[in-house]
């Protein structure tokens, strides 16, 4: 990936209209992970809210940071007055086994296109914003 297409492309990300919150997990002047949210964008599947970016650095994974990222990204869904929230990931994502070890429930699947690719993705779903009880991930 080019550094600025990436930096270009995610300044645009974080201004898009109806985006309600980004989320940043930092040690000193490392960016850890990060995480946006907001109104969900497919109205039609029964969730109100919608996590639509969750990335871990792969050298920080397995720290609790995307739980914590998850826990404080369904706070914020909450004070923000949603009651439910639906992550979309791409197919062959490992993160999709976090999703689930979360909580999250595979409510949907579809085919969207990404730079010109067309890409699976799967939605999980949490119908309370509450995360699963399971061994830190």
């Amino acid at each position: 990936m080019d550094i600025g297409k990436q930096a270009a492309r995610w300044r645009s990300a974080i201004a898009m209209p109806g985006r309600e919150a980004v989320l940043v997990a930092e040690s000193k002047d490392t960016v850890l992970g990060m995480a946006s949210l907001g109104r969900v964008r497919d109205g039609g599947i029964g969730f109100d809210g919608e996590i639509y970016t969750l990335y871990v650095h792969p050298l920080a994974t397995g720290n609790g940071i995307g739980r914590g990222l998850l826990r404080t990204g369904f706070d914020e869904l909450a004070d923000r007055g949603y009651e439910s929230c639906v992550i979309w990931a791409h197919a062959q994502n490992p993160a999709r086994f976090f999703y689930q070890a979360m909580g999250g429930k595979l409510i949907a699947e579809r085919i969207t296109s990404m730079m010109g690719a067309t890409v699976p993705e799967a939605a999980f779903g949490w119908k309370s914003l509450a995360l699963a009880e399971t061994s830190r991930t």
